[in-house]
């Protein structure tokens, strides 16, 4: 970090910033906090949002994006995540988090073998039921507001995808476990924890959350508020910012030259593109100019970004 002020930057700022996220901090008050930060700071207004919810009661990464990475937030919904979790046997609770007031239990504990054991028949495409206290909507209202007015609250099973689950770590004498999940989107940690409960013959809810990836950003990226605040006071936010193109490690590059550029910026389709069918990063030099999709040989864009040729 330098030690130099710099003067805040009067162009909205685009990019990625990874959230430490705090357990009882929700989502959109992540997203709040970093616009406040940037509006105490002098910085340009900018537009900022979030690529996955995060429970309250969970912590872990939050991407916040900025400016024109808003427009790859979708794309962050559908990535998968990694979470460790620790689930508590024995008590099943109505949010099946520690929020929730007990609403059954169990006296059977089961070993770290038998949990071992249970975890292959929830590895893969499986169907779960998610819980009561989620955002989902029924009837046009959210399942959580239902429930907690006291209505029964059904949902439907629906298709995710385990990818792996393992044990992090267990204690047999207070019958916990701590597992590690890398699950597709639409996962609920909470269900997948009540449904292993159920296969092992008791009950059980999750005490910890944390997601330590989303997408391709880790919790080695993470920042923390009190860091972010710090570091916008002295006007170098941008130390901490994350390029655009961060959230698409997995999409090649197109390169096109300054004719081809702007043909893109004007949604104008390629032709006779060498490129093999798959999205494509169009870039000028080093400035991204466009998600781009290509099917025989013709490119189509999927997505413009309106970034600066270069940087000022």
């Amino acid at each position: 970090m330098k030690d130099i002020l710099h003067t805040p930057s009067r162009i909205p700022l685009s990019g990625w910033l990874i959230l430490a996220k705090p357990r009882g901090l929700g989502s959109t008050q992540g997203v709040s906090a970093v616009k406040r930060v940037l509006r105490q700071n002098g910085y340009a207004k900018t537009k900022v949002g979030h690529g996955g919810t995060l429970d309250p009661l969970a912590e872990g990464v939050l991407p916040i994006a900025l400016g024109e990475a808003t427009k790859l937030a979708g794309r962050m919904l559908d990535a998968s995540k990694i979470y460790e979790f620790t689930v508590q046997f024995g008590a099943e609770t109505s949010t099946l988090d520690t929020e929730g007031e007990v609403v059954a239990s169990s006296d059977v504990r089961p070993t770290l073998a038998e949990v071992e054991a249970v975890l292959p028949r929830f590895t893969g495409p499986i169907e779960q039921v998610p819980p009561a206290y989620s955002a989902l909507k029924v009837g046009g209202q959210r399942a959580y507001d239902l429930a907690r007015a006291g209505e029964a609250v059904e949902l439907k099973a629906r298709s995710v995808t385990i990818h792996s689950l393992n044990i992090s770590r267990g204690d047999e004498e207070i019958g916990a476990v701590t597992l590690t999940a890398h699950v597709s989107k639409g996962t609920y940690i909470r269900s997948l924890a009540r449904d292993i409960a159920y296969a092992l013959g008791t009950c059980g809810h999750v005490t910890y959350l944390r997601r330590t990836k989303a997408g391709p950003f880790t919790q080695d990226q993470a920042i923390s508020l009190d860091l972010l605040d710090e570091t916008a006071k002295g006007a170098s936010l941008e130390y901490l910012l994350l390029p655009l193109e961060a959230g698409l490690d997995d999409i090649p590059a197109l390169h096109l030259d300054q004719t081809s550029a702007q043909a893109v910026r004007q949604g104008r389709v390629l032709s006779d593109m060498p490129q093999s069918s798959g999205l494509y990063l169009a870039k000028l030099g080093q400035v991204p100019v466009a998600l781009m999709e290509i099917t025989d040989g013709t490119a189509t864009v999927v997505r413009g970004f309106n970034l600066p040729d270069v940087a000022e």
